[in-house]
């Protein structure tokens, strides 16, 4: 978890989120021109950097990424 979460969760009594509930994602970033992805629920964990508006950045090219809501079957690829 960044130190961001850690302290937000701090300053709200929110419990530690260090084990991320799979089945909590509601979908993916993805960097359509590098073609990476990254599951919601693991932004924070991978360290991703975000614009002012708080999408993440892609890791290879530092654009922002685009959210795509996971399908019925639970998939977002």
């Amino acid at each position: 978890m960044g130190i961001v979460n850690r302290v937000s969760a701090a300053l709200s009594g929110s419990a530690e989120m260090d084990d991320v509930d799979v089945d909590a994602s509601r979908g993916a970033y993805w960097c359509d021109d590098c073609n990476v992805c990254v599951r919601d629920v693991t932004v924070d964990e991978e360290g991703l950097d975000r614009d002012e508006a708080g999408t993440p950045l892609c890791p290879d090219c530092g654009d922002p990424m685009r959210f795509e809501r996971s399908y019925e079957d639970g998939c977002a690829c």
